[in-house]
């Protein structure tokens, strides 16, 4: 069985959403022309350490039921369960299916820390092993932190719409506290973590965990999250936002898959789509980080700006010139490295403060 490297399981989630054939330069640019940008524009926008991955890419193009369909069939990257890596299922809450966790490090005397990650996918795709940091960087997360990681593979979209992954999630921070003792985790010190999709239910979870008043949560690192479904759809973005990686369409088929109605609808579901919460008080302190050219950046600093309005400690890094994934799929641009050093640097005061 194979372990993947966090570059590794990266691309694998990348070519999840964008499974087309290589194309020329061109097609990669199509999409911009018809939003009154030109390629070499386009590119100006764009960190000069940055561009050369852009070339690699597929080009603009839509994501379809078909095409869920094609990744459900495909084999999911295997996992060596060795080095202190264990899996397990625990029971779904109100009768749903057991739901798969990975949990990383602890089970010592020592109360350590905990972090409940929540992998990327657009809500219709991912998991543990195959998404960013895969099994390789979460474990490399909690050797830097020296904490509990456990992971959640919640169930997707469309096949489960909301709230189906939310109650597997929150299964899986319950079943953290009530087995912190064995575990070696200290309960006071549970964070959650998630990018993408993954940063958009971990907001998911920490507003229905305050909520329900059960589990509380001491922190929650949110990476270029998804927040919002009417951003691309009843929201328009500048031309240059979201003009690479994760786009406009891809965007609303996530988001209409989760919802079960078309993203952008008058009204959706409660806590699915956290930037129409209403409420924002009494949430854990919060880390936001998000690249300038983001489809999501707009809606980050928003939920920021409004999170500190709630009286809600927040912390907000915007990385210029930078699109959806750059840290991971460019590692060695200095804007990569200051942006991974700024959220484990958040990480690690959060786990300090409350000791």
């Amino acid at each position: 069985m194979v372990m993947l490297t966090r570059r590794e399981a990266a691309l694998l989630s990348l070519t999840a959403i964008t499974s087309l054939p290589s194309p020329s330069s061109a097609a990669m640019y199509a999409g911009a022309s018809e939003r009154g940008i030109s390629r070499v524009d386009l590119l100006s926008y764009v960190d000069p350490e940055l561009r050369s991955f852009l070339r690699t890419l597929p080009p603009e193009t839509t994501v379809t039921n078909e095409d869920v369909k094609r990744w459900r069939l495909s084999p999911e990257p295997s996992a060596t369960l060795a080095d202190g890596l264990r899996a397990r299922s625990i029971p779904g809450l109100r009768g749903a299916p057991d739901v798969r966790i990975f949990i990383i490090g602890g089970s010592d005397e020592r109360r350590r820390p905990a972090l409940l990650y929540m992998h990327g996918g657009g809500y219709i795709s991912g998991s543990t092993a195959g998404s960013w940091p895969g099994l390789a960087g979460l474990r490399q997360i909690a050797t830097d932190h020296d904490c509990v990681v456990v992971s959640v593979d919640y169930r997707l979209a469309p096949e489960t719409p909301f709230p189906g992954a939310l109650e597997d999630n929150y299964a899986a921070l319950k079943w953290l506290h009530a087995n912190a003792e064995s575990l070696g985790v200290d309960p006071k010190r549970i964070a959650v973590m998630g990018e993408s999709a993954g940063g958009g239910h971990a907001a998911m979870l920490t507003l229905t965990a305050r909520d329900r008043g059960e589990c509380p949560i001491l922190f929650q690192l949110l990476i270029y999250p998804m927040l919002d479904d009417r951003t691309g759809s009843v929201k328009e973005v500048a031309p240059h936002i979201g003009a690479f990686i994760w786009t406009r369409q891809p965007n609303r088929f996530g988001w209409s898959s989760l919802l079960g109605v078309s993203a952008g609808s008058r009204r959706v579901p409660r806590n699915a789509v956290p930037a129409r919460a209403t409420k924002l008080h009494g949430l854990p302190p919060t880390y936001i980080g998000v690249g300038g050219l983001d489809l999501f950046v707009k809606e980050d600093i928003e939920f920021a700006g409004r999170l500190i309005d709630a009286g809600v400690s927040a912390e907000l890094n915007v990385a210029p010139g930078a699109y959806h994934g750059f840290f991971f799929l460019v590692p060695n641009a200095a804007i990569s490295r200051q942006f991974e050093t700024s959220y484990n640097s958040a990480l690690a005061r959060a786990f300090a403060t409350a000791l």
